[in-house]
């Protein structure tokens, strides 16, 4: 199944994105990508801060038989922490329900939704991973962090994006089976 990367400079948010494109039945695992959210928003609509230079995007999952988000956000973090672990040799600590912590801060969100019609049509998957931000605003300092600023160097956010994608679906399959 070729991955279907729809990439945009700049817009509001890739779940917002998502759930529009998810309404014109557009196919499973259809990935919304940008360089810069300006409205992207984690639990409780909280603000996501999302400057060039990190990871955003959002997958449209294909339907399963899981229809508890929770399962699918802490599955996406169990992800994201083993690609940080195996490409950098971080200890990624996991914050349920929907973060993943490096020394104690915060380097990705993950929000999960449903589209719903008369049931749950599909899910989408917001993440957020904190790759090349260079500096944090004041508010954001002492609680975020960045892969650069732990590792010090640029990461390629095309090849974690794909990790993070293909392990997702090695999960889903497992454990929809």
């Amino acid at each position: 199944m070729k991955l279907k990367i729809l990439e945009f400079d700049k817009i509001l948010s890739t779940n917002l994105k998502a759930k529009e494109l998810a309404k014109k039945e557009i196919s499973p695992w259809t990935v919304v990508l940008a360089k810069k959210q300006i409205a992207g928003y984690g639990r409780k609509g909280e603000n996501w801060f999302s400057p060039l230079g990190g990871l955003y995007f959002s997958i449209i999952l294909p339907k399963s038989k899981i229809e508890d988000l929770q399962t699918l956000t802490i599955l996406a973090a169990f992800v994201i922490a083993k690609a940080l672990k195996e490409n950098f040799s971080l200890e990624p600590l996991i914050k349920l329900p929907n973060d993943v912590l490096l020394n104690g801060k915060k380097v990705a969100g993950i929000l999960t939704e449903n589209v719903i019609g008369c049931e749950v049509k599909l899910s989408i998957m917001g993440i957020g991973l904190n790759t090349n931000i260079e500096k944090f605003p004041k508010d954001l300092a002492n609680i975020a962090t960045s892969l650069k600023i732990e590792l010090g160097k640029k990461v390629d956010n095309k090849k974690i994006l794909s990790q993070i994608i293909e392990g997702l679906k090695e999960q889903l399959v497992t454990i929809s089976q």
